[in-house]
């Protein structure tokens, strides 16, 4: 069973190798989807695969990674669709 989250986090996610740090934590979980920013300094993510992987890579997301200072994680459930081979940055 695959479980899919569409993700948006917020604060000082930018410029802190926050879209780097996901990805990095996505591929060691054995996670697929992808990472961007947004136009409105948030961080938002799409990330499928094994529910317990999902949720733990969702879970290190409030903190992020050392310089970030995450403020909101807003996760919406989605209905998986096995599309991703891997974990992509979007730029």
């Amino acid at each position: 069973m695959s479980q899919r989250i569409h993700v948006i986090i917020s604060g000082r996610v930018q410029g802190v190798w926050f879209r780097d740090w996901t990805q990095e934590h996505a591929l060691r979980l054995g996670l697929h989807g992808w990472v961007r920013n947004r136009d409105d300094g948030c961080v938002e993510a799409v990330i499928e695969g094994d529910p317990s992987a999902v949720e733990e890579l969702v879970t290190r997301m409030h903190e992020g990674p050392e310089h970030a200072h995450v403020t909101g994680v807003e996760a919406e459930p989605e209905v998986p669709t096995g599309e991703f081979k891997t974990f992509e940055v979007i730029l």
